[in-house]
């Protein structure tokens, strides 16, 4: 008879179907979860409202560490260019933090204008006023690695409270933003000194509830011997556990990341190794970019809920007349009893509360009289989605994921690690006898054939394998032996004949003597006997 109620009651439960991941977390977030966080003023206390641009922008990763520890280098290491406002020295260098973000030309867009542009993802750092937005820009510039991520190279980190108090926001707050939104925090160490600094450990904390987005590159670890490195790792790794409370190890990769000789080699296939699986870790990010983004969405709308039952139970307590002040500074003090409380009644885990301290400290310019009471609806639509619509968005997730590559980031130092034995514009070196009616190549190809014939060559060839072994003599990193041997390996074989073995060690002496390598070959390069297979 009242049959229509149940068909009413399944049409509700029937979860929405949308076409791709992105458009479906958009618009659960607006119809069903941000209705909740704007009744119980969710964004005063703990994460401004998302926008578009939050759930459409390509990864990212946030490099955050002390100064001098190689963060700015590490960047221009995987882009293999430089980038706009780039510098790099001894002394702290960035004062600012930069989001390197591709675009068709070099420039430079400053903080005020970032903010105000709906298609990038930074609309809501507004918030943090001039002092930060004057320390705020965005470098761009065409680069293949870009086209799949976008890196925020941040200020070197500072000890001391007055370092603290002279950057005029809040430093740790706006790490703290960022790492809500990236896709990947890479800590960067350097070997020679560890000490974690006051600023250094308060910002680690600040990105607790990160941790499974977080990584640690132990960098400049060419600099010392492999006893002293084992020291200094097992020291990192001390300190860390001290500051990050979590049952799982961070992985900590170790190496070099730039593209110089290695001071001393003998640790070279660690970092090799190291290099391949940060490489790797960077390589998923976009292919697991809608998960991360969905595993956001599921946490944040579990503290939205914490937060409501946290309101509307301080808004139950206060009295409707007199007393009021009073009663707001006893449920502030007894706060930790109200969240035990609603754990209780609730079934919450204690993980999903916010922080104790922090929370107090809100609230206590916060008018109790203005918050609203507990209203079932909402919280009812939010546990809807996250029984149902998230279960349907997790098999649209698994479905892009199926249709798009392992690896995705191509480009940089990406591509030579991609091709040959190692794994993985021109510049003025590789200019050197455009003029010349001769193979450039040619003065040293005696020298350069004395050593092709003592590594084995059969049939006028050597294996990679063989060619490597020479190579790697340079101590020069992989992947830039990798960029050498796609330019080298003319015909793409996997071997090397003797021109191509000499074109290989001239590259290898091009980068030797502080040039840069150039992307493609220039015609004056290619060795004699390939121009015409080339042409």
């Amino acid at each position: 008879m009242f049959s229509w109620l149940g068909t009413d009651d399944r049409r509700r439960k029937d979860p929405e179907v949308f076409q791709t991941v992105s458009e479906g977390l958009k618009k659960l977030y607006k119809s069903k979860l941000l209705p909740l966080e704007e009744h119980y003023r969710f964004h005063e206390f703990h994460s401004p409202a998302l926008e578009d641009a939050d759930f459409d922008n390509k990864p990212m990763v946030l490099l955050v560490g002390q100064y001098s520890t190689g963060k700015t280098t590490f960047i221009r290491y995987l882009l293999e260019q430089d980038f706009p406002g780039m510098r790099i020295g001894p002394e702290p260098t960035t004062d600012s933090f930069i989001a390197v973000m591709q675009g068709d030309m070099e420039g430079i867009i400053p903080g005020n204008a970032l903010v105000v542009d709906p298609k990038k993802p930074f609309r809501k750092l507004n918030a943090f006023g001039n002092a930060f937005l004057n320390r705020f820009v965005c470098a761009q510039l065409p680069n293949p690695v870009l086209e799949s991520i976008s890196v925020i190279d941040t200020p070197g980190i500072l000890s001391g409270e007055k370092q603290r108090i002279s950057r005029g926001y809040d430093f740790a707050a706006v790490l703290e933003w960022f790492a809500e939104r990236v896709d990947r925090i890479i800590l960067l160490f350097d070997a020679h000194k560890l000490d974690i600094s006051d600023e250094f450990s308060e910002v680690i904390k600040a990105l607790k509830n990160h941790e499974d987005k977080m990584r640690v590159v132990l960098n400049k670890a060419d600099q010392i011997e492999t006893q002293q490195l084992m020291r200094v790792y097992g020291a990192l790794m001390w300190s860390l556990g001290k500051i990050v409370n979590t049952p799982e190890v961070i992985r900590v990769y170790i190496g070099s990341f730039w593209s110089h000789p290695l001071l001393i080699p003998d640790n070279r296939k660690l970092f090799e190794a190291e290099e391949q699986d940060l490489f790797r870790d960077i390589q998923s990010l976009p292919r697991n970019a809608a998960l991360r983004k969905l595993n956001d969405l599921i946490k944040r709308a579990r503290l939205a809920k914490v937060h409501a039952y946290i309101i509307s139970s301080l808004k139950k307590e206060m009295p409707s007349v007199f007393g009021k002040d009073n009663k707001k500074k006893e449920l502030v003090n007894n706060l930790a009893e109200i969240y035990g409380r609603i754990e209780r009644e609730h079934q919450i885990s204690p993980g999903d509360f916010p922080n104790l301290k922090r929370m107090q400290d809100q609230l206590q310019a916060q008018d109790f009289s203005k918050f609203q009471p507990l209203k079932s609806k909402l919280l009812e639509v939010v546990d809807d989605m996250l029984a149902h619509d998230i279960a349907q968005l997790m098999v649209l997730v698994r479905q892009e994921e199926s249709q798009q590559p392992i690896q995705m980031v191509k480009g940089g130092a990406f591509e030579g690690t991609l091709h040959g034995p190692f794994g993985h514009g021109y510049g003025e070196g590789a200019g050197e006898g455009i003029d010349d009616a001769e193979w450039v190549v040619a003065r040293d190809k005696p020298m350069y054939d004395e050593i092709f014939y003592t590594l084995s060559p059969v049939d006028g060839k050597i294996t990679g394998a063989n060619a490597k072994k020479e190579m790697v003599r340079s101590k020069l990193p992989n992947s830039v032996l990798g960029k050498i041997w796609k330019l080298a390996d003319i015909d793409k074989d996997g071997m090397l004949d003797d021109e191509e073995f000499a074109l290989a060690n001239h590259l290898i002496k091009i980068k030797l003597e502080g040039h840069e390598l150039p992307n493609e070959l220039p015609a004056h390069l290619l060795p004699p006997s390939k121009r015409k297979v080339a042409e």
